[in-house]
């Protein structure tokens, strides 16, 4: 494929593309066929220092560049991304796995952090007021942490690398990016766009690592990093929370979700229904907003059921590559078997299959939209954040009932609710335990919004004009009147 050939194969570092400091190589490999795409560099601890070295070689200058000339480099790097649309998607498809529609949906949506934040660079703001006993003026200014360590997922991995790489850039940080290495093609296809944009060396750093804890563990104890951005796990975030401990590293987190759906007795259930098949089948329920959990009113509860199996059985299942195809492969084995056998313990406990639940066979990592009712309260699926494309539902008769069910864990990123009584949407909206609410829609995520979780879901928030406070520092200066 030529989108693969184009990507540069090596670390980004200081400017330059490098080979591992050990010549180590990574497979990336297409998820819809198990074959591999290329090899990549696979960094060691060494190349990490490295990475770092140059982005605090690289922080001061870019801190003092003018913030009309920060904003301009963003959005000349979203045109470029605009105008490379099909090739940024298709390599996404190929990495990832998702269907192209979705993959130019991604695009759409990431490049728009960049211009988001091109906006929000030159809006920095401070403030100057006098004591209340007269004596000083209080003089307020906003500077940029410092050098950033980004760790983005695998599963978005145009978005999710905007999304943090733009506030740090518009905010003045100087970067050191860690992709998933599932997924790194597009993460160094942004790099080589950011350099064509205009960014100077060392600003933004990438290494590509199968060693994660080995490269990461030194870099946020060695005292220079000074911001830690991570998304992925709630189990990784708690020991990367740990050890920024030790420096006190600022840090935001976006951490895991067991979102909730609640359908309500008077909701418009063609409503109901796309917006559970939004926030159920998304990037293939790879998304920590997926609803983990639907909670149906009795009342409506089996029409729900059998409307939504009916249009979860009618995607197309296959190669994100090919036209008309609705759902495209999981990452890899391991997060098939995952979902799979989630789908057989809640099955053994008693649960009903309106469709899917059956390996297919051949290669590649699919797995059929799966619809289940009936869940019984001890089963796993119940507290496991599914990461697949299978729609759990129970019942519930009260609103109270629903609420408690919904706050029972220890998530809060996300949760939905459907209903047609403005009272009830918003009681229950301030009731439930989540950063984010979808009321009466199934899509939460926009740039120009504050994204993030509450609870074990996360610390911080991404994109909106709060996104680029996580990486600005408040200093105070005390001037006395007169002086």
């Amino acid at each position: 494929m030529t989108v693969v050939r184009d990507v540069p194969k090596q670390l980004f570092i200081g400017g330059g593309w490098q080979d591992a400091e050990s010549g180590r190589t990574l497979s990336v490999d297409n998820p819809a066929t198990g074959e591999e795409l290329c090899q990549v560099a696979d960094a060691s601890p060494a190349d990490g220092r490295r990475a770092v070295e140059a982005a605090v070689a690289a922080q001061a200058a870019w801190a003092a560049t003018p913030p009309r000339v920060r904003s301009e480099i963003l959005r000349r790097a979203y045109d470029i991304i605009i105008a490379r649309t099909e090739d940024l998607a298709l390599l996404m498809t190929l990495e990832m796995g998702k269907p192209l529609a979705e993959a130019r949906a991604e695009v759409a949506y990431g490049a728009e952090f960049f211009r988001w934040f091109s906006e929000e660079a030159v809006r920095i703001d401070g403030g100057l007021t006098t004591a209340p006993d007269g004596r000083n003026r209080l003089l307020v200014t906003r500077q940029p942490v410092g050098p950033c360590l980004l760790i983005t997922p695998w599963n978005f991995p145009l978005a999710m690398g905007t999304r943090k790489i733009g506030p740090a850039l518009a905010a003045g940080c100087t970067i050191v990016l860690k992709p998933a290495p599932q997924t790194p093609l597009t993460s160094l296809a942004l790099a080589a766009i950011l350099k064509e944009a205009g960014l100077p060396d060392g600003v933004l750093n990438i290494v590509v690592t199968t060693n994660a804890a080995g490269v990461v563990e030194p870099l946020l104890r060695g005292g220079k990093i000074r911001k830690l951005s991570f998304t992925g796990s709630t189990q990784v975030g708690r020991i990367l929370l740990a050890q920024c401990a030790d420096t006190v590293i600022r840090t935001s987190m976006e951490l895991g979700g067991n979102a909730p759906l609640i359908v309500f007795d008077d909701a418009d259930l063609d409503v109901a229904v796309e917006g559970t098949m939004v926030a159920k089948m998304r990037n293939m329920g790879e998304s920590c907003c997926a609803a983990n959990r639907i909670y149906v009113h009795t009342s409506v509860a089996d029409e729900f059921a059998t409307r939504l199996a009916a249009r979860m059985a009618a995607l197309k299942v296959g190669d994100g590559t090919e036209p008309g195809t609705d759902v495209g492969p999981l990452i890899d084995n391991a997060g098939r078997s995952k979902a799979h056998d989630l789908v057989r313990d809640a099955v053994k406990r008693g649960a009903t299959v309106l469709t899917g639940a059956e390996l297919p066979e051949g290669p590649g990592c699919f797995y059929p939209p799966t619809v289940l009712t009936g869940i019984a309260p001890d089963s796993a699926i119940i507290d496991t954040e599914i990461f697949g494309p299978v729609a759990a539902i129970r019942t519930f008769d009260t609103e109270d009932e629903a609420v408690t069910a919904a706050n029972d864990t220890e998530f809060g990123l996300a949760a939905y609710l459907f209903t047609q009584n403005l009272d009830r949407a918003l009681r229950v909206a301030e009731r439930l335990e989540s950063g984010m609410i979808g009321l009466n829609t199934g899509l939460v995520s926009n740039p120009a919004a504050p994204f993030g979780g509450v609870k074990q879901s996360g610390l911080g928030r991404e994109g909106g004009r709060v996104g680029i406070d996580e990486f600005l520092e408040y200093k105070y200066i005390a001037v006395p009147v007169g002086a």
